[in-house]
């Protein structure tokens, strides 16, 4: 693959900068830091344009929180200013990203996502007796920062470029190990953490001819015509994350059986013919139902509100078969009237 080049003109150019701004604004303008970002808007992207443009710009710091989505997690929010820059960088370059990734990859792509994930899991399952789920341990504090810079390296040629990647990469999470992690929450994350485990796609699909395979993230899933392949598969991926990007996988998750017994993915449990949620995910969407009662009830959130937020997590449960689950909520809820 070519490495490309005239991207650092394109992200700094100030119409990129303006409609980056726009974006990392959308759902936050209520906000202290986005509002006063948006009142100086002018003079914030000249003086963000001129640092980037000259080498100067440094990201600031953090914001940590913890969420529970399913799982608990730590979120390192950066600050607004630094949100238009990953939005600007990502924007620029998400179609070299995209042109390296393989058709089965589902998270934080264009035309991909949980849904698209689950109905191809379950297309596997109906042309493969058996499965195996696995799942990186630590994966985002686990990254390696020389390995992704050098991956990057075989990518973009433009010194500029690079060195704004390897100031973003270097301003990792504050509890990270040396050299090591990526902060959940940023945009840039996610694209560089896709890029990192595409070496283990494209080591699959082109080296061991996998065919039955797809990725969510750190999350993935293989299937195959009898668990020995599968095993065997397991040990090369073991040994390929260990020595090409320092990565193990959580052991304890892993699993190899019968697609007759129900595929545990992204929150849901897939068959070859049916879909289910799983007890984590029907308990998180009965509880969101009533925190949105709540709300409307104190006065919160008006009906029009309440009934867009209803309509998303009915829409979420919708791709598996919940219908009993759907009317029984609906009939005992406000969100149905």
């Amino acid at each position: 693959m070519r490495r490309a080049g005239g991207l650092f003109e394109r992200i700094v150019d100030f119409r990129n900068l303006v409609a980056a701004a726009r974006r990392a604004a959308r759902g936050k303008r209520d906000r202290p830091s986005v509002a006063r970002f948006e009142f100086y808007l002018e003079r914030e992207l000249i003086a963000l344009q001129e640092e980037l443009t000259a080498g100067t710009y440094s990201p600031g710091t953090f914001f940590t929180f913890e969420v529970r989505d399913p799982k608990r997690r730590a979120i390192c929010a950066a600050p607004f200013r630094d949100r238009v820059v990953h939005h600007a960088v990502c924007d620029v370059l998400e179609p070299v990203f995209e042109r390296r990734a393989i058709a089965d990859s589902y998270a934080c792509r264009q035309g991909k996502g949980t849904h698209a994930a689950i109905a191809r899991a379950q297309a596997f399952a109906r042309r493969y007796p058996f499965f195996v789920k696995c799942d990186v341990r630590r994966f985002f504090a686990s990254i390696d920062h020389a390995v992704l810079r050098a991956l990057l390296r075989r990518l973009f040629k433009e010194a500029p470029l690079l060195d704004l990647l390897d100031r973003i990469i270097a301003h990792a999470p504050p509890d990270a190990a040396p050299g090591r992690g990526l902060p959940i929450g940023n945009l840039t994350s996610q694209h560089f953490a896709n890029l990192y485990l595409g070496e283990l796609d494209h080591y699959l699909k082109d080296r061991l001819r996998v065919k039955g395979y797809l990725r969510y993230m750190d999350d993935f899933l293989l299937f195959a015509d009898d668990k020995a392949t599968l095993h065997l598969w397991l040990a090369e991926i073991r040994a390929f994350l260990a020595e090409r990007l320092g990565l193990v996988l959580k052991e304890e998750v892993t699993l190899v059986a019968p697609v007759t017994a129900g595929i545990p993915f992204l929150g849901f449990r897939v068959y070859p013919r049916l879909v289910r949620l799983n007890q984590r995910t029907r308990r998180r969407f009965l509880h969101q139902v009533r925190t949105l009662e709540r709300a409307h009830g104190l006065a919160m959130l008006d009906t029009a509100e309440l009934c867009s937020r209803a309509a998303s997590l009915f829409a979420h449960v919708a791709h598996a078969d919940s219908y009993r689950l759907r009317r029984r909520v609906t009939r005992a809820s406000i969100v149905d009237g």
